[in-house]
């Protein structure tokens, strides 16, 4: 990879992940960056002026900038479109007149209709933008990206369950169910009846840094192709943690199963993930440990909410 790549969306969540594994990409945004992100950083003000990029050298673009916290975005009527397409309009306004050779933004696997896909359910699937105003803004993200598609070389990311380490409090379940477990609360679960395909942060991190040097442009899935089930979640985190998760047996959520085509992905970059569920577990259940009484997610008062 050449070192003319920026990424929007640094002090988030998927973006320390490929910053540090990537210590050539550039940041930029409106936050600073965590303290162990060592990456050189452009601040900006407002996406909607990017005049400070006027005079950097550069021809890809990881545009992260959105909102994945579906419980808020579903309660407010226009906080999905605020975040995940609003910013991506704007600043593809302004990349329409640089020489890009890619830019990859961000969609997700729940636009998929959850009555007409088959597993592994590959890109060709069936959509359906009604499902809740999240899914909605998502899919708008994606016809936004194609509107700008012929004059910006564009990949939409549909990204599966994503986990790893973070000094956030984040909605993603093996996250937050590591938050818990590491506080003093008691640690639940809403369902273990569910089976989904949960993607490590790293291992996400080098499949979009693979698909930046591609040709190719259009949606593609990012996910490992594997179905784990919440229980086989629960029990390594209990094994992990030595804490004991209590299921509240509250009704299941979006797909009952799901687990991504990532034929593509594989044909395009010759990517597969190197972490298995239990390793990248690990990893994060480690990392955040290590940042535990730093953080102290516990005290505040939106931990918890989301599972």
């Amino acid at each position: 990879m050449t070192p003319k790549t920026i990424l929007f969306g640094g002090s988030g969540f998927l973006g320390p992940s490929i910053l540090e594994r990537y210590p050539e990409v550039i940041s930029v945004g409106r936050s600073p960056l965590p303290d162990y992100i060592k990456n050189k950083h452009v601040p900006i003000q407002d996406v909607g002026d990017l005049s400070a990029l006027d005079n950097l050298e550069f021809d890809k673009v990881i545009f992260l900038i959105g909102n994945s916290e579906h419980h808020k975005i579903n309660k407010h009527p226009t906080m999905g479109l605020d975040y995940n397409v609003m910013p991506l309009k704007k600043a593809l306004y302004y990349f329409q007149n640089r020489d890009l050779k890619k830019l990859v933004c961000f969609s997700t696997v729940l636009v998929y209709d959850a009555t007409k896909f088959t597993l592994p359910a590959s890109e060709s699937q069936p959509v359906n933008p009604y499902v809740n105003d999240y899914v909605f803004s998502k899919v708008m993200l994606e016809e936004t990206a194609k509107f700008y598609s012929t004059k910006v070389p564009i990949i939409t990311i549909r990204l599966t369950n994503i986990y790893g380490p973070t000094k956030l409090i984040r909605p993603d379940l093996i996250t937050n169910l590591i938050q818990q477990a590491l506080s003093p609360n008691e640690t639940s679960v809403a369902t273990t009846e569910v089976v989904r395909d949960f993607i490590f942060t790293y291992d996400a991190a080098d499949a979009i840094v693979k698909l930046l040097d591609t040709d190719y442009t259009g949606t593609v899935n990012v996910g490992t192709g594997v179905g784990t089930s919440i229980a086989d979640v629960v029990r390594i985190i209990e094994n992990i943690s030595g804490k004991k998760i209590k299921v509240r047996n509250e009704p299941p959520r979006g797909h009952l199963k799901y687990y991504s085509d990532i034929s593509l992905l594989q044909r395009l970059t010759g990517w597969k993930p190197q972490y298995a569920i239990e390793e990248g577990i690990k990893t994060t259940y480690d990392r955040m440990k290590e940042w535990a009484d730093e953080c102290r997610w516990w005290e505040n008062p939106e931990f918890g909410k989301t599972h």
